[in-house]
Protein backbone atom coordinates (compact mmCIF):
# COMPACT_ATOMS: atom_id res chain seq x y z
CA UNK A 1 0.00 0.00 0.00
CA UNK A 2 1.51 3.69 -0.82
CA UNK A 3 1.42 4.83 3.16
CA UNK A 4 2.58 2.96 6.18
CA UNK A 5 -0.55 2.11 8.99
CA UNK A 6 0.77 -1.40 10.00
CA UNK A 7 4.27 -2.25 11.77
CA UNK A 8 6.23 -5.57 12.27
CA UNK A 9 7.57 -5.70 16.17
CA UNK A 10 11.09 -4.67 14.64
CA UNK A 11 10.07 -1.89 13.17
CA UNK A 12 8.70 -0.02 16.28
CA UNK A 13 10.78 1.65 18.01
CA UNK A 14 12.41 5.04 18.68
CA UNK A 15 14.78 6.69 15.84
CA UNK A 16 12.60 4.43 13.17
CA UNK A 17 10.80 5.68 10.44
CA UNK A 18 7.20 6.91 11.75
CA UNK A 19 8.19 7.21 15.37
CA UNK A 20 8.30 10.39 17.21
CA UNK A 21 7.53 12.17 20.03
CA UNK A 22 4.55 14.61 18.16
CA UNK A 23 3.61 11.37 16.21
CA UNK A 24 3.71 9.17 19.49
CA UNK A 25 1.11 11.65 20.85
CA UNK A 26 -1.40 12.40 18.19
CA UNK A 27 -1.54 9.00 17.18
CA UNK A 28 -2.54 7.21 20.51
CA UNK A 29 -5.69 9.45 20.91
CA UNK A 30 -7.36 7.81 17.75
CA UNK A 31 -7.33 3.89 19.41
CA UNK A 32 -9.35 5.39 23.29
CA UNK A 33 -12.58 3.85 24.12
CA UNK A 34 -14.30 6.82 23.47
CA UNK A 35 -13.77 7.10 19.78
CA UNK A 36 -16.02 5.70 17.05
CA UNK A 37 -15.46 5.02 13.67
CA UNK A 38 -17.08 6.54 10.31
CA UNK A 39 -17.45 3.59 8.45
CA UNK A 40 -19.15 4.91 5.18
CA UNK A 41 -20.12 8.79 3.56
CA UNK A 42 -23.98 7.88 3.95
CA UNK A 43 -22.88 7.49 7.68
CA UNK A 44 -21.06 10.81 7.66
CA UNK A 45 -24.05 12.18 5.83
CA UNK A 46 -26.13 11.15 8.91
CA UNK A 47 -24.18 12.41 11.68
CA UNK A 48 -23.81 15.57 9.83
CA UNK A 49 -27.16 16.12 9.03
CA UNK A 50 -28.29 15.35 12.82
CA UNK A 51 -25.37 17.59 14.21
CA UNK A 52 -26.55 20.68 16.00
CA UNK A 53 -26.90 23.86 13.61
CA UNK A 54 -27.09 22.63 11.25
CA UNK A 55 -29.45 23.14 8.30
CA UNK A 56 -30.99 20.62 6.35
CA UNK A 57 -32.52 22.21 2.70
CA UNK A 58 -34.16 21.09 0.33
CA UNK A 59 -31.93 21.22 -2.57
CA UNK A 60 -30.97 17.77 -3.63
CA UNK A 61 -27.67 16.38 -4.00
CA UNK A 62 -27.22 16.10 -7.66
CA UNK A 63 -27.17 12.56 -8.24
CA UNK A 64 -26.65 11.42 -5.07
CA UNK A 65 -26.15 8.01 -5.24
CA UNK A 66 -23.17 8.21 -8.17
CA UNK A 67 -21.06 10.27 -5.13
CA UNK A 68 -21.75 7.38 -2.33
CA UNK A 69 -24.99 9.18 -0.39
CA UNK A 70 -28.44 7.45 -0.91
CA UNK A 71 -31.09 8.94 -3.51
CA UNK A 72 -33.03 11.49 -1.02
CA UNK A 73 -29.31 12.93 0.10
CA UNK A 74 -30.47 17.02 0.57
CA UNK A 75 -27.58 20.25 0.49
CA UNK A 76 -26.08 20.83 3.91
CA UNK A 77 -25.48 23.85 5.34
CA UNK A 78 -22.92 24.96 8.36
CA UNK A 79 -22.27 28.39 9.93
CA UNK A 80 -18.99 28.43 11.66
CA UNK A 81 -19.76 32.19 13.24
CA UNK A 82 -17.76 35.08 13.28
CA UNK A 83 -14.52 33.29 11.49
CA UNK A 84 -14.97 33.15 7.85
CA UNK A 85 -11.17 31.98 6.77
CA UNK A 86 -8.11 30.89 7.62
CA UNK A 87 -5.77 32.04 9.90
CA UNK A 88 -1.72 31.89 8.70
CA UNK A 89 -0.77 33.37 11.81
CA UNK A 90 -1.49 30.22 13.74
CA UNK A 91 0.73 27.92 12.02
CA UNK A 92 3.89 26.15 13.76
CA UNK A 93 5.67 24.13 11.28
CA UNK A 94 8.09 21.65 13.33
CA UNK A 95 11.55 22.38 12.57
CA UNK A 96 11.68 26.33 11.47
CA UNK A 97 13.46 28.09 13.73
CA UNK A 98 11.50 29.51 17.06
CA UNK A 99 9.19 26.93 16.69
CA UNK A 100 9.53 25.46 20.23
CA UNK A 101 8.67 21.75 19.74
CA UNK A 102 9.06 20.71 23.11
CA UNK A 103 6.60 23.21 24.55
CA UNK A 104 4.13 22.38 21.67
CA UNK A 105 4.20 19.05 22.14
CA UNK A 106 3.08 18.87 25.64
CA UNK A 107 0.61 21.75 24.77
CA UNK A 108 -0.61 18.75 22.33
CA UNK A 109 -0.60 16.07 25.24
CA UNK A 110 -3.03 18.48 27.18
CA UNK A 111 -5.59 19.49 24.66
CA UNK A 112 -5.69 15.32 23.79
CA UNK A 113 -6.42 14.41 27.37
CA UNK A 114 -9.01 17.35 27.67
CA UNK A 115 -11.22 15.03 25.39
CA UNK A 116 -11.22 12.26 27.00
CA UNK A 117 -14.79 12.95 28.40
CA UNK A 118 -16.29 13.12 24.94
CA UNK A 119 -17.19 11.20 21.90
CA UNK A 120 -14.40 11.41 19.01
CA UNK A 121 -14.89 10.19 15.46
CA UNK A 122 -12.41 8.72 13.05
CA UNK A 123 -12.66 9.29 9.67
CA UNK A 124 -10.25 7.87 7.14
CA UNK A 125 -9.58 9.00 3.30
CA UNK A 126 -7.53 8.97 0.61
CA UNK A 127 -5.15 11.54 -1.12
CA UNK A 128 -4.16 11.24 -4.64
CA UNK A 129 -6.26 9.84 -7.14
CA UNK A 130 -3.77 7.45 -8.91
CA UNK A 131 -2.08 4.43 -8.02
CA UNK A 132 1.30 6.13 -9.04
CA UNK A 133 0.13 8.70 -6.34
CA UNK A 134 -1.64 7.38 -3.12
CA UNK A 135 -1.31 8.34 0.83
CA UNK A 136 -3.87 7.83 3.86
CA UNK A 137 -5.23 10.23 6.16
CA UNK A 138 -6.93 9.76 9.21
CA UNK A 139 -8.90 12.83 10.96
CA UNK A 140 -10.17 12.54 14.73
CA UNK A 141 -12.84 15.27 15.83
CA UNK A 142 -14.86 15.64 18.90
CA UNK A 143 -18.66 15.04 18.40
CA UNK A 144 -20.46 17.96 17.89
CA UNK A 145 -18.38 18.87 14.64
CA UNK A 146 -19.50 16.17 12.46
CA UNK A 147 -19.59 18.61 9.55
CA UNK A 148 -16.06 19.02 9.83
CA UNK A 149 -16.08 15.26 9.28
CA UNK A 150 -17.89 14.83 6.40
CA UNK A 151 -16.45 17.94 4.43
CA UNK A 152 -13.44 16.22 4.76
CA UNK A 153 -14.61 13.00 3.73
CA UNK A 154 -16.32 14.51 0.70
CA UNK A 155 -12.91 17.13 -0.13
CA UNK A 156 -10.92 14.04 -0.09
CA UNK A 157 -11.44 11.05 -1.25
CA UNK A 158 -14.10 8.36 0.73
CA UNK A 159 -12.98 4.89 0.97
CA UNK A 160 -15.36 2.77 -1.05
CA UNK A 161 -14.68 -0.70 -2.99
CA UNK A 162 -13.42 1.23 -6.34
CA UNK A 163 -10.42 2.95 -4.51
CA UNK A 164 -10.00 0.66 -2.11
CA UNK A 165 -8.73 -1.82 -4.66
CA UNK A 166 -7.20 1.20 -6.51
CA UNK A 167 -5.45 1.60 -3.03
CA UNK A 168 -3.97 -2.05 -3.41
CA UNK A 169 -2.58 -1.74 -6.39
CA UNK A 170 -0.97 1.66 -5.37
CA UNK A 171 3.23 2.22 -5.60
CA UNK A 172 4.06 2.35 -2.11
CA UNK A 173 5.67 6.03 -1.82
CA UNK A 174 9.32 6.36 -0.29
CA UNK A 175 9.85 2.62 -0.31
CA UNK A 176 7.01 1.97 1.61
CA UNK A 177 8.64 4.15 4.93
CA UNK A 178 5.53 7.15 4.51
CA UNK A 179 3.30 6.51 7.21
CA UNK A 180 -0.45 7.07 7.26
CA UNK A 181 -0.80 10.89 7.79
CA UNK A 182 -2.43 11.38 11.09
CA UNK A 183 -3.98 14.63 11.90
CA UNK A 184 -6.41 15.74 15.55
CA UNK A 185 -8.95 18.42 15.51
CA UNK A 186 -10.68 20.18 18.74
CA UNK A 187 -12.44 23.05 16.93
CA UNK A 188 -13.72 23.82 20.55
CA UNK A 189 -9.63 24.34 22.32
CA UNK A 190 -10.10 27.13 24.10
CA UNK A 191 -6.46 27.87 24.39
CA UNK A 192 -3.35 28.08 26.51
CA UNK A 193 -3.87 31.87 27.70
CA UNK A 194 -0.48 31.67 29.87
CA UNK A 195 1.89 29.96 26.64
CA UNK A 196 1.01 33.00 24.14
CA UNK A 197 4.35 32.95 22.99
CA UNK A 198 4.29 29.85 21.71
CA UNK A 199 1.26 30.06 20.07
CA UNK A 200 -1.66 32.41 19.36
CA UNK A 201 -3.44 31.55 22.52
CA UNK A 202 -6.96 30.71 21.10
CA UNK A 203 -6.33 28.58 18.05
CA UNK A 204 -3.01 26.69 16.84
CA UNK A 205 -2.51 23.97 13.67
CA UNK A 206 0.96 22.56 14.66
CA UNK A 207 2.90 20.64 12.06
CA UNK A 208 5.15 17.27 12.32
CA UNK A 209 5.67 17.02 8.71
CA UNK A 210 8.74 14.65 9.19
CA UNK A 211 6.45 11.93 10.15
CA UNK A 212 3.10 12.68 8.79
CA UNK A 213 0.73 14.26 11.56
CA UNK A 214 -0.74 17.69 12.77
CA UNK A 215 -2.69 19.12 15.58
CA UNK A 216 -5.46 21.78 14.24
CA UNK A 217 -6.41 23.50 17.74
CA UNK A 218 -9.48 26.18 18.47
CA UNK A 219 -10.66 26.29 14.83
CA UNK A 220 -13.54 25.75 13.29
CA UNK A 221 -13.80 26.62 9.55
CA UNK A 222 -13.15 23.55 7.24
CA UNK A 223 -10.76 25.32 4.94
CA UNK A 224 -8.22 24.58 8.21
CA UNK A 225 -8.63 20.96 7.79
CA UNK A 226 -8.48 21.07 3.66
CA UNK A 227 -5.09 22.48 3.34
CA UNK A 228 -3.86 21.40 6.64
CA UNK A 229 -4.35 17.97 5.26
CA UNK A 230 -2.63 19.32 2.09
CA UNK A 231 -0.07 20.45 3.76
CA UNK A 232 1.36 17.24 4.58
CA UNK A 233 0.18 15.53 1.44
CA UNK A 234 2.43 18.06 -0.65
CA UNK A 235 5.15 17.14 1.53
CA UNK A 236 5.02 14.08 1.12
CA UNK A 237 5.13 14.62 -2.82
CA UNK A 238 7.63 17.27 -2.34
CA UNK A 239 9.96 14.10 -0.23
CA UNK A 240 9.19 11.95 -3.33
CA UNK A 241 10.33 13.06 -6.79
CA UNK A 242 6.65 15.29 -7.50
CA UNK A 243 6.40 19.00 -7.74
CA UNK A 244 3.73 20.02 -5.08
CA UNK A 245 1.03 22.55 -7.13
CA UNK A 246 -1.76 24.68 -5.18
CA UNK A 247 -3.26 25.54 -8.56
CA UNK A 248 -5.10 24.42 -11.39
CA UNK A 249 -4.49 22.58 -14.50
CA UNK A 250 -6.26 21.33 -17.95
CA UNK A 251 -5.34 19.63 -20.80
CA UNK A 252 -6.53 21.23 -24.24
CA UNK A 253 -7.04 19.07 -27.64
CA UNK A 254 -6.78 21.55 -30.36
CA UNK A 255 -8.79 20.78 -33.80
CA UNK A 256 -5.71 19.63 -35.33
CA UNK A 257 -5.12 16.78 -32.43
CA UNK A 258 -2.57 18.16 -30.81
CA UNK A 259 -2.58 18.99 -27.18
CA UNK A 260 -1.53 21.47 -24.56
CA UNK A 261 -1.13 20.88 -20.94
CA UNK A 262 -1.30 24.40 -18.76
CA UNK A 263 -0.72 24.75 -15.12
CA UNK A 264 -2.30 28.06 -13.15
CA UNK A 265 -1.00 29.09 -9.91
CA UNK A 266 -2.59 31.65 -8.03
CA UNK A 267 -3.78 32.70 -4.06
CA UNK A 268 -8.06 32.46 -3.97
CA UNK A 269 -9.63 34.87 -5.54
CA UNK A 270 -6.93 35.23 -8.27
CA UNK A 271 -8.90 33.58 -11.45
CA UNK A 272 -7.29 30.26 -10.89
CA UNK A 273 -10.29 28.28 -10.94
CA UNK A 274 -12.21 30.59 -13.69
CA UNK A 275 -9.14 30.03 -15.87
CA UNK A 276 -9.07 25.91 -14.58
CA UNK A 277 -12.94 25.54 -15.82
CA UNK A 278 -13.79 27.89 -18.69
CA UNK A 279 -15.36 26.02 -21.64
CA UNK A 280 -13.46 28.07 -23.95
CA UNK A 281 -17.55 28.80 -26.31
CA UNK A 282 -16.20 25.27 -27.09
CA UNK A 283 -13.27 25.44 -29.37
CA UNK A 284 -11.54 22.66 -27.67
CA UNK A 285 -11.67 19.39 -25.97
CA UNK A 286 -11.20 20.26 -22.51
CA UNK A 287 -9.65 17.69 -19.74
CA UNK A 288 -9.89 19.19 -16.32
CA UNK A 289 -7.31 17.53 -13.66
CA UNK A 290 -8.61 19.82 -10.61
CA UNK A 291 -8.37 23.78 -9.25
CA UNK A 292 -6.72 23.80 -6.48
CA UNK A 293 -4.33 20.59 -5.70
CA UNK A 294 -2.29 18.33 -7.68
CA UNK A 295 1.17 17.40 -7.84
CA UNK A 296 3.69 17.45 -11.09
CA UNK A 297 5.89 14.20 -11.32
CA UNK A 298 9.27 15.41 -11.96
CA UNK A 299 10.56 13.27 -14.48
CA UNK A 300 7.76 12.35 -16.43
CA UNK A 301 6.07 15.62 -16.28
CA UNK A 302 2.55 13.76 -15.93
CA UNK A 303 0.45 15.21 -13.58
CA UNK A 304 -2.25 13.80 -10.68
CA UNK A 305 -4.86 15.37 -8.44
CA UNK A 306 -5.02 15.26 -5.12
CA UNK A 307 -8.65 15.84 -4.40
CA UNK A 308 -11.98 14.66 -5.96
CA UNK A 309 -14.42 17.67 -5.39
CA UNK A 310 -14.07 21.44 -5.42
CA UNK A 311 -14.12 23.74 -2.95
CA UNK A 312 -15.45 27.16 -4.09
CA UNK A 313 -16.71 30.55 -3.14
CA UNK A 314 -20.17 31.03 -3.44
CA UNK A 315 -19.82 34.72 -4.10
CA UNK A 316 -20.64 34.40 -8.03
CA UNK A 317 -23.13 31.54 -8.21
CA UNK A 318 -26.55 33.78 -6.66
CA UNK A 319 -29.67 31.80 -5.88
CA UNK A 320 -31.22 29.90 -8.68
CA UNK A 321 -27.58 29.43 -10.52
CA UNK A 322 -27.67 26.01 -12.56
CA UNK A 323 -24.28 25.82 -10.91
CA UNK A 324 -25.60 25.31 -7.59
CA UNK A 325 -27.39 22.18 -8.59
CA UNK A 326 -23.60 20.43 -8.16
CA UNK A 327 -23.32 21.97 -4.29
CA UNK A 328 -22.65 19.06 -1.49
CA UNK A 329 -22.34 21.12 1.43
CA UNK A 330 -22.22 24.98 1.97
CA UNK A 331 -20.29 26.97 4.55
CA UNK A 332 -20.74 30.47 5.91
CA UNK A 333 -24.11 31.13 3.42
CA UNK A 334 -27.63 32.11 4.74
CA UNK A 335 -31.08 30.39 3.84
CA UNK A 336 -34.29 31.39 2.98
CA UNK A 337 -37.73 29.71 1.84
CA UNK A 338 -38.89 30.51 -1.41
CA UNK A 339 -42.61 30.43 -3.25
CA UNK A 340 -43.05 27.03 -2.30
CA UNK A 341 -41.92 27.42 1.51
CA UNK A 342 -39.02 25.35 0.27
CA UNK A 343 -35.56 26.09 2.07
CA UNK A 344 -32.62 27.04 -0.55
CA UNK A 345 -29.41 28.93 0.00
CA UNK A 346 -28.60 32.43 0.27
CA UNK A 347 -25.34 33.59 -1.27
CA UNK A 348 -23.41 36.29 -2.64
CA UNK A 349 -21.66 36.54 0.48
CA UNK A 350 -24.29 38.56 2.02
CA UNK A 351 -24.03 37.11 5.10
CA UNK A 352 -20.35 37.36 5.09
CA UNK A 353 -17.11 36.99 3.62
CA UNK A 354 -15.72 34.05 1.58
CA UNK A 355 -18.63 32.00 1.56
CA UNK A 356 -17.92 28.61 0.57
CA UNK A 357 -19.53 25.21 -0.65
CA UNK A 358 -17.80 22.14 -1.77
CA UNK A 359 -19.35 21.03 -5.57
CA UNK A 360 -19.28 17.35 -6.83
CA UNK A 361 -16.76 15.94 -9.27
CA UNK A 362 -19.98 15.90 -11.49
CA UNK A 363 -19.64 19.43 -11.94
CA UNK A 364 -16.98 19.33 -14.38
CA UNK A 365 -17.88 16.89 -17.07
CA UNK A 366 -14.92 16.81 -18.78
CA UNK A 367 -12.99 15.93 -15.07
CA UNK A 368 -9.92 13.48 -14.82
CA UNK A 369 -8.02 12.40 -12.08
CA UNK A 370 -4.26 12.12 -13.88
CA UNK A 371 -2.69 13.42 -17.17
CA UNK A 372 -0.54 11.78 -18.85
CA UNK A 373 0.38 14.10 -21.55
CA UNK A 374 3.38 15.95 -19.76
CA UNK A 375 2.78 20.08 -19.22
CA UNK A 376 3.91 22.38 -21.51
CA UNK A 377 3.39 25.58 -19.69
CA UNK A 378 3.31 26.97 -16.27
CA UNK A 379 1.25 30.25 -15.82
CA UNK A 380 2.17 32.75 -12.67
CA UNK A 381 -1.15 34.17 -11.64
CA UNK A 382 -0.37 37.83 -10.28
CA UNK A 383 -1.55 40.98 -9.15
CA UNK A 384 0.88 43.55 -9.90
CA UNK A 385 -0.55 46.64 -12.07
CA UNK A 386 2.55 46.77 -13.16
CA UNK A 387 2.76 43.99 -15.54
CA UNK A 388 0.24 43.94 -18.73
CA UNK A 389 -1.84 40.57 -18.74
CA UNK A 390 0.79 38.29 -20.17
CA UNK A 391 4.78 37.66 -20.65
CA UNK A 392 6.34 35.04 -21.27
CA UNK A 393 9.58 34.64 -19.09
CA UNK A 394 12.84 32.93 -21.05
CA UNK A 395 15.62 32.04 -18.51
CA UNK A 396 15.03 29.24 -15.61
CA UNK A 397 16.62 31.14 -13.21
CA UNK A 398 14.03 33.93 -13.68
CA UNK A 399 11.02 31.51 -14.46
CA UNK A 400 11.31 29.95 -11.38
CA UNK A 401 12.64 33.08 -9.03
CA UNK A 402 9.20 34.88 -10.36
CA UNK A 403 7.08 31.78 -9.00
CA UNK A 404 8.80 32.30 -5.67
CA UNK A 405 8.48 36.06 -5.56
CA UNK A 406 4.68 35.69 -7.20
CA UNK A 407 3.19 39.33 -6.07
CA UNK A 408 -0.90 39.09 -5.32
CA UNK A 409 -3.19 40.46 -3.16
CA UNK A 410 -4.65 39.09 0.03
CA UNK A 411 -8.28 37.37 -0.34
CA UNK A 412 -11.24 37.26 1.99
CA UNK A 413 -10.23 33.32 2.44
CA UNK A 414 -7.81 34.73 4.48
CA UNK A 415 -8.24 35.94 8.68
CA UNK A 416 -5.83 38.35 8.77
CA UNK A 417 -3.90 39.30 12.20
CA UNK A 418 -4.72 42.83 13.59
CA UNK A 419 -2.78 45.39 11.93
CA UNK A 420 -2.19 43.81 8.29
CA UNK A 421 -3.19 46.02 5.65
CA UNK A 422 -5.84 44.09 3.74
CA UNK A 423 -5.24 45.84 0.59
CA UNK A 424 -1.28 45.58 0.91
CA UNK A 425 0.54 43.74 -2.37
CA UNK A 426 1.94 40.66 -0.48
CA UNK A 427 4.54 38.03 -2.13
CA UNK A 428 3.41 34.43 -1.57
CA UNK A 429 5.92 31.73 -3.25
CA UNK A 430 4.14 29.67 -5.64
CA UNK A 431 1.27 30.98 -4.35
CA UNK A 432 1.73 28.05 -1.61
CA UNK A 433 1.52 29.57 2.04
CA UNK A 434 1.26 25.81 3.07
CA UNK A 435 4.72 24.94 2.61
CA UNK A 436 6.38 22.98 5.49
CA UNK A 437 9.60 22.27 3.88
CA UNK A 438 12.25 24.74 2.39
CA UNK A 439 11.48 27.40 -0.22
CA UNK A 440 14.48 26.13 -2.21
CA UNK A 441 13.06 22.93 -2.45
CA UNK A 442 10.27 24.21 -4.73
CA UNK A 443 12.75 26.66 -6.60
CA UNK A 444 14.36 23.57 -7.58
CA UNK A 445 12.27 21.86 -8.89
CA UNK A 446 10.13 24.45 -10.95
CA UNK A 447 13.18 25.14 -12.64
CA UNK A 448 13.95 21.90 -13.23
CA UNK A 449 10.66 22.04 -15.47
CA UNK A 450 11.91 24.67 -17.26
CA UNK A 451 15.40 24.19 -17.80
CA UNK A 452 15.16 20.35 -18.07
CA UNK A 453 12.01 19.74 -19.21
CA UNK A 454 11.86 22.40 -21.75
CA UNK A 455 8.19 23.92 -20.12
CA UNK A 456 7.70 26.95 -20.93
CA UNK A 457 6.82 30.41 -18.15
CA UNK A 458 4.40 32.71 -18.29
CA UNK A 459 3.20 35.52 -16.31
CA UNK A 460 -0.34 36.44 -16.26
CA UNK A 461 -2.12 39.65 -14.52
CA UNK A 462 -5.68 39.10 -13.61
CA UNK A 463 -5.83 42.27 -11.68
CA UNK A 464 -5.61 46.02 -12.71
CA UNK A 465 -2.63 47.08 -15.29
CA UNK A 466 -1.97 50.05 -14.16
CA UNK A 467 -5.18 51.54 -13.24
CA UNK A 468 -6.73 49.48 -15.75
CA UNK A 469 -9.10 46.21 -14.81
CA UNK A 470 -7.75 42.94 -16.67
CA UNK A 471 -10.94 41.61 -17.45
CA UNK A 472 -11.95 37.31 -17.61
CA UNK A 473 -11.86 37.95 -21.51
CA UNK A 474 -8.75 39.54 -21.49
CA UNK A 475 -7.24 36.28 -19.06
CA UNK A 476 -8.68 34.10 -21.25
CA UNK A 477 -7.61 35.68 -24.61
CA UNK A 478 -4.04 35.69 -24.03
CA UNK A 479 -3.99 31.98 -23.22
CA UNK A 480 -5.86 30.85 -26.10
CA UNK A 481 -3.29 32.64 -28.24
CA UNK A 482 -0.95 30.67 -26.35
CA UNK A 483 -2.57 27.60 -26.36
CA UNK A 484 -2.92 28.16 -30.20
CA UNK A 485 0.03 29.29 -30.85
CA UNK A 486 -1.20 32.52 -32.29
CA UNK A 487 0.58 34.63 -29.41
CA UNK A 488 3.58 37.05 -30.67
CA UNK A 489 5.80 37.17 -28.48
CA UNK A 490 8.66 39.62 -28.94
CA UNK A 491 11.60 41.38 -26.82
CA UNK A 492 10.00 43.41 -24.24
CA UNK A 493 12.24 46.63 -24.38
CA UNK A 494 15.35 45.89 -22.83
CA UNK A 495 15.08 43.14 -20.76
CA UNK A 496 16.90 39.93 -22.59
CA UNK A 497 15.02 37.43 -20.34
CA UNK A 498 11.12 38.82 -20.89
CA UNK A 499 8.71 38.47 -23.76
CA UNK A 500 5.32 40.05 -24.06
CA UNK A 501 2.02 39.65 -26.46
CA UNK A 502 0.84 43.20 -26.55
CA UNK A 503 -2.89 42.28 -25.80
CA UNK A 504 -4.54 45.53 -27.04
CA UNK A 505 -5.26 48.07 -24.43
CA UNK A 506 -2.55 47.42 -22.49
CA UNK A 507 0.52 48.09 -24.32
CA UNK A 508 3.09 49.22 -21.24
CA UNK A 509 4.75 52.70 -22.15
CA UNK A 510 8.20 51.57 -21.69
CA UNK A 511 8.76 56.08 -22.23
CA UNK A 512 6.22 57.12 -19.39
CA UNK A 513 8.68 57.94 -16.92
CA UNK A 514 6.14 57.28 -13.93
CA UNK A 515 5.36 53.63 -15.04
CA UNK A 516 9.25 52.57 -15.54
CA UNK A 517 10.10 54.15 -11.77
CA UNK A 518 6.94 51.85 -10.67
CA UNK A 519 8.14 48.88 -12.54
CA UNK A 520 11.62 49.03 -11.10
CA UNK A 521 10.26 49.49 -7.79
CA UNK A 522 8.04 46.33 -8.06
CA UNK A 523 11.28 44.44 -9.27
CA UNK A 524 13.49 45.93 -6.41
CA UNK A 525 10.40 44.40 -4.27
CA UNK A 526 11.11 41.07 -5.23
CA UNK A 527 14.97 41.20 -4.87
CA UNK A 528 14.15 42.70 -1.49
CA UNK A 529 11.85 39.61 -1.06
CA UNK A 530 14.56 37.15 -1.87
CA UNK A 531 17.42 38.55 0.10
CA UNK A 532 15.04 38.81 3.25
CA UNK A 533 14.62 35.31 3.13
CA UNK A 534 18.83 34.67 4.30
CA UNK A 535 17.48 35.76 7.70
CA UNK A 536 13.80 35.13 7.50
CA UNK A 537 13.01 32.32 10.03
CA UNK A 538 17.08 31.79 10.41
CA UNK A 539 17.22 31.32 6.37
CA UNK A 540 15.09 28.13 6.73
CA UNK A 541 13.73 29.58 3.28
CA UNK A 542 16.73 31.17 1.36
CA UNK A 543 17.33 30.85 -1.95
CA UNK A 544 20.29 30.36 -3.93
CA UNK A 545 22.24 33.54 -4.97
CA UNK A 546 21.62 33.04 -8.78
CA UNK A 547 18.03 33.94 -8.16
CA UNK A 548 18.65 36.96 -6.39
CA UNK A 549 20.84 38.14 -9.29
CA UNK A 550 18.22 36.83 -12.33
CA UNK A 551 16.01 39.62 -10.85
CA UNK A 552 18.78 42.21 -10.04
CA UNK A 553 19.43 41.47 -13.98
CA UNK A 554 16.18 42.90 -14.66
CA UNK A 555 16.47 45.91 -12.23
CA UNK A 556 19.69 46.81 -14.04
CA UNK A 557 18.22 46.62 -17.06
CA UNK A 558 15.03 48.59 -16.26
CA UNK A 559 17.16 51.05 -15.15
CA UNK A 560 18.30 51.75 -18.76
CA UNK A 561 15.16 52.94 -19.41
CA UNK A 562 15.61 56.24 -17.16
Amino acid sequence: MSTKAFYKTEEIGKGKPGFSKTRSIIEAAFYGNNVVKINSLKEAYELAKNSPGTVVTDMPVFEAEKIGLDRDAKVLLFNDGAITGRYAAARRIQGEPGVDADRLDKLVMEAVYDTRFRKLYHAEAYIGLDPEFMVKAHLLIPEGFEMIAYNWLLNFQYINDEYYKMYQRSKPVGDGKEPDIYIFSDPAWKGAPDQTDICEGKCLAYFSTPTNCAAILGMRYFGEHKKGTLTIAWAIANRNGYASCHGGQKEYTLPNGKKFVASVYGLSGSGKSTITHAKHDGKYEIKVLHDDAFIINDETCSSIALEPTYFDKTNDYPTGCPDNKYLITVQNCSCTRDEEGKIVLVTEDIRNGNGRAIKSKLWSPNRVDKIESPVNAIFWIMKDPTLPPIVKIKGAALASVMGATLATKRSSAERLAPGVDPNALVVEPYANPFRTYPLVNDYRKFKHLVEEKNVDCYIINTGDFYGKKVKKEDTLGVIEAVVEKKANFKKWGPFSDIEIFEWEGFVPDLKDGEYVAQLIARMKDRVAFVESRKTAKGGFDELPEEAKEALEKVVKEAETLR
